[in-house]
């Protein structure tokens, strides 16, 4: 991930959360570089974007988020956490060594390490299969979104496989941050028509069971239906842990 690029998507990842376009301010570009010249890896300052915005939107308020530095400080906690582990995995290492007792990174894993990784491989391949079919036919927003989503999986699988301690919860946070970019870009590329047709098939098969659902759960539903329909057709790998 170039310099430039780190900007970019720090910049595409808050107005996208925003779903209003508004450009950054200086303040805003200059919080960037101080995050890139701290060295927050790219991963950690996304993740910490989207867990700011997802906070904010379990308590809706009047006000919206009008400056990336909304998420100044959950970006630096997730950047704090991100080093204390590297750091604290050496010296729990240490410390059950000295006890005569050895814990393995897998051990604290709801999954193997190695299975992990290789869920991340086959995403990783997956998208990039995609994104060369797309590209075969031309580049659009959608191919150049696939492509960003692929730089970023290598940069979470290189963290991952080269963490003492790695946190499969982070992992899952910044892994959901990247479906949901996926299914924005999907979204922005079908045809309103096609998109409007494919809602209508979506109702017809919750007919039978809106009336006993709540609106808010009905909603959902719709929703994730939707985007299952419109990542099966576009070929779109689920990134999520839960999947493994």
């Amino acid at each position: 991930m170039n310099y430039f690029n780190y900007f970019t998507e720090i910049e595409d990842a808050f107005i996208r959360r925003r779903a209003k376009h508004l450009l950054l301010s200086p303040m805003d570009w200059a919080l960037i570089e101080s995050w890139k010249e701290m060295d927050v890896p790219l991963h950690v300052a996304l993740r910490g974007i989207e867990k700011a915005f997802d906070s904010w939107e379990s308590k809706p308020r009047k006000r919206s988020i009008k400056s990336l530095l909304y998420c100044q400080e959950e970006v630096e906690a997730q950047f704090a956490e991100w080093r204390e582990a590297r750091v604290g995995a050496a010296d729990e290492a240490i410390q059950h060594e000295e006890n005569g007792t050895q814990r393995t990174p897998d051990e604290r894993l709801p999954f193997s390490r190695d299975a992990i990784i290789e869920h991340l491989r086959r995403g990783r391949a997956s998208l990039q299969q995609v994104a060369t079919v797309r590209k075969k036919k031309g580049v659009d927003d959608f191919t150049d979104t696939l492509a960003r989503a692929v730089a970023l999986l290598v940069d979470l699988e290189n963290d991952f496989t080269a963490s003492s301690s790695p946190d499969a919860q982070k992992l899952e946070q910044s892994l959901s941050g990247l479906e949901r970019m996926i299914s924005d870009g999907i979204r922005a590329v079908v045809d309103k028509e096609e998109m409007a047709g494919m809602g209508r098939e979506v109702k017809e098969q919750l007919k039978p069971y809106r009336k006993h659902m709540e609106p808010l759960a009905y909603q959902q539903t719709f929703e994730n239906l939707l985007l299952k329909q419109l990542r099966e057709q576009f070929g779109i790998p689920r990134l999520s842990l839960f999947y493994l």
